[in-house]
């Protein structure tokens, strides 16, 4: 469930400059649930996301606005206290991970009949292409795996094998997009979504993301 008052397990102590205005605000992300007994606690303040995941999983998101969908690249930090075990990411029902960033991309004339659409319509739409980067799993840094739930949708783009730690990231979306799904790709980034995955593994998660900024 969503706890915006609840101190999450783990503390975003990440020394961060806040004042971006390319940063991009975690407060009033709407729940995922996939299972009506299974969900995240999830912390919202600002620019910062706290995670607590023991032994289920669920997805936080939101839609974007007209204004960010020409977005090139994104840089975040993010911090893992309790990690999941190492995983095989490409097995559907194995592939737990402590944190995975989804962005969602659609042509434009696709992203303007999807404007007001929820999170599954958005990562169900054929046009759909989804970059998901991950901290899990046991591949090197930069494979890309096929999703085991998204089919030709969607792509895991691996930055961090399980464990813990606290480290920066910087992506090109597009770059990505194209090594991902083929040279010509294209597409406005009209969504986003956090999710943490513990419920094959039995395991727990305590992490964070904080400063993610779209340029």
């Amino acid at each position: 469930m969503i706890n915006c008052t609840r101190p999450a397990l783990l503390a975003l102590s990440l020394a961060l400059a806040t004042g971006s205005a390319a940063a991009v605000d975690f407060t009033g992300w709407t729940e995922q649930r996939f299972s009506l007994f299974s969900s995240n606690d999830y912390r919202q303040a600002g620019d910062r996301l706290g995670v607590q995941s023991d032994g289920s999983v669920s997805l936080l998101w939101t839609r974007l606005p007209e204004a960010q969908w020409g977005a090139q690249s994104a840089s975040w930090r993010w911090s893992v206290e309790n990690s999941v075990p190492p995983t095989a990411l490409e097995r559907k029902g194995g592939d737990d991970r402590n944190l995975s960033l989804y962005f969602v991309f659609l042509p434009r004339a696709v992203a303007e009949r999807y404007r007001d659409s929820n999170i599954r319509a958005l990562l169900e739409a054929e046009e759909a292409r989804v970059l998901m980067y991950v901290w899990g799993g046991t591949a090197a840094r930069g494979t890309i795996l096929p999703s085991p739930y998204l089919g030709a949708r969607g792509k895991t783009v691996v930055l961090r094998g399980a464990g813990t730690g606290a480290h920066a990231e910087q992506v090109d979306l597009q770059a990505d997009l194209a090594r991902a799904f083929g040279a010509g790709t294209e597409g406005m980034l009209v969504g986003l979504a956090v999710s943490a995955d513990s419920d094959d593994t039995d395991s727990r998660i305590s992490a964070g993301i904080a400063g993610l900024s779209l340029d």
